[in-house]
């Protein structure tokens, strides 16, 4: 909690890089945006829904996430959420061209105006054409990947729930009737995953979460998981698990970066 505090008084540095000024300068933004795509790790697991990152998990990404999660630069959630929300769209756009997306996630392949139009984000990159069109009638869940108690206790907030909430509104400024639901919970505690193999980290997540028996009705069949990294892939093919026992579908998983763990050939868009 200190840390939070200190974030908002102190003078600013980049998370990314150090230079003073601004908590992410233009060129550790520009890297964050430069290219967002499909990232899926290998070997991606069964069960694990389509997954996009903005970008990979180094550098002055690595950085920015590791301030953001686990130093309390709670600055930083407008920059990242813009970057979620960017990767998003560019996945939606991307699933219309090329059929990969169903339901709420299918824009309409004849859709025009291209991403580049957008108020964000800062870095130049020509997405896929994209239409809000058919999100105005079916609404979808945002669902973000829960901490666990004690890792919100020791940070003082919780880095993805916080995402997800802002995420939410830029999605409805373009139009889609997205839904914030967290109601994903830890069923049981888990052993630390540092240092895991796939198949370890499958067995220590399997049955650890849950939708809250307190959560309202699902506000959609459909659910767009965020979280802040993908690895293995195990986390989110939890989630999605959980997800399904209140019969909705997950075929979008969005996260801020991926490891070095899966395939570096992002999806191209044109």
């Amino acid at each position: 909690m200190l840390n939070a505090v200190l974030d908002l008084v102190l003078p600013s540095v980049c998370a990314g890089c150090g230079a003073a000024g601004a908590r992410c300068c233009g060129g550790c933004l520009a890297e964050l945006t430069a290219a967002p795509g499909r990232r899926l790790p290998e070997p991606a697991p069964a069960g694990l829904p389509d997954c996009w990152s903005a970008a990979r998990y180094e550098g002055a990404v690595r950085q920015a996430i590791v301030a953001y999660k686990e130093r309390g630069a709670v600055a930083l959630a407008g920059v990242l959420a813009q970057v979620l929300a960017y990767t998003a769209l560019t996945a939606i756009g991307a699933g219309a061209l090329r059929g990969a997306a169903s339901g709420p996630f299918a824009p309409a392949p004849s859709a025009v105006g291209p991403f580049s139009t957008a108020p964000f984000p800062p870095a130049p990159f020509h997405a896929a054409p994209f239409s809000t069109a058919p999100f105005s009638t079916v609404p979808f869940a945002v669902v973000p990947v829960p901490s666990g108690r004690r890792s919100r206790r020791v940070r003082g907030h919780d880095p993805v729930g916080r995402l997800a909430a802002l995420v939410v509104r830029h999605l409805r400024s373009y139009g889609l009737p997205a839904e914030l639901w967290p109601a994903l919970t830890q069923a049981r505690r888990v052993a630390d995953q540092a240092g895991l193999s796939s198949a370890e980290r499958a067995a220590n997540l399997a049955g650890s979460l849950q939708v809250s028996g307190a959560a309202k009705r699902p506000p959609a069949a459909c659910a767009l998981l965020l979280d802040d990294i993908v690895t293995t892939g195990a986390t989110l093919v939890e989630a999605a698990r959980a997800l399904s026992s209140a019969g909705m579908l997950t075929p979008l998983a969005v996260t801020v970066a991926a490891t070095r763990r899966r395939s570096c050939k992002p999806l191209q868009s044109r």
